[in-house]
């Protein structure tokens, strides 16, 4: 595949980096540096007009949105929480699946307007109660949500759940599902219309390699 117009695609070390390298490299693109052990954060690939910005998961849509760079591979729970201002969204990779939930003990209420809300999921958590009518408390955390309500900080959580045994282990259950989630391909909506073409290029090689997968 020859990838006429420079581009750049910003993507975060971990689990959706390593689904997406498969995809990747079925359009063709493979970095020249190993990820897991090279320091580099801007990494060249075989194709010298493509690189790739490996960024915080959380940065992945600022970074599209600004232009510093014109793709992006971003959970769909960061992009709710992004506003997806400034970006298209135009393939589901169907990576990195999982379901972000409202958890919280056995038998725990979702009723009421005082209930204390533990979550990196502001944005998705207010919306989600305010589209039930209910005002609540939102502590912000970064990690170890499950803790939250062990220790009496929070009601309920709202968290990532996959397969559900650290709720389990620690004693919570999903009580209501907010949304599914998979990784998506977000697009600066200048790099669209300017680079429409190499774009549409690496969405089309992207989609049949998801197909492939299927």
């Amino acid at each position: 595949m020859n990838f006429e117009t420079p581009i750049t695609i910003a993507l975060s070390k971990g689990r959706i980096f390593e689904q997406t390298l498969p995809l990747l490299a079925h359009a063709g693109i493979e970095p020249l540096d190993d990820p897991e052990t090279s320091r580099k954060l801007i990494m060249d690939t075989n194709h010298p007009h493509v690189k790739l910005v490996i960024i915080r998961a959380t940065d992945v849509p600022t970074y599209v949105q600004w232009g510093a760079a014109d793709l992006g591979v971003a959970g769909k729970d960061v992009l709710l929480e992004h506003g997806g201002e400034g970006l298209y969204e135009p393939l589901d990779l169907q990576i990195a699946r999982c379901r972000l939930m409202v958890a919280g003990a056995a038998g725990a209420s979702l009723e009421g307007n005082r209930l204390r809300i533990a979550t990196k999921y502001v944005e998705s958590a207010r919306r989600f109660f305010a589209a039930r009518g209910q005002q609540v408390e939102i502590i912000k955390l970064y990690g170890s949500m499950e803790l939250a309500p062990l220790v009496g900080l929070s009601d309920l959580i709202v968290d990532l759940v996959e397969s559900g045994n650290t709720l389990k282990a620690n004693g919570l259950v999903p009580l209501e599902h907010i949304a599914d989630i998979s990784s998506r391909m977000v697009v600066n909506k200048a790099s669209w219309k300017m680079k429409h073409g190499t774009v549409m290029q690496l969405l089309d090689a992207l989609q049949e390699a998801i197909g492939k997968a299927a």
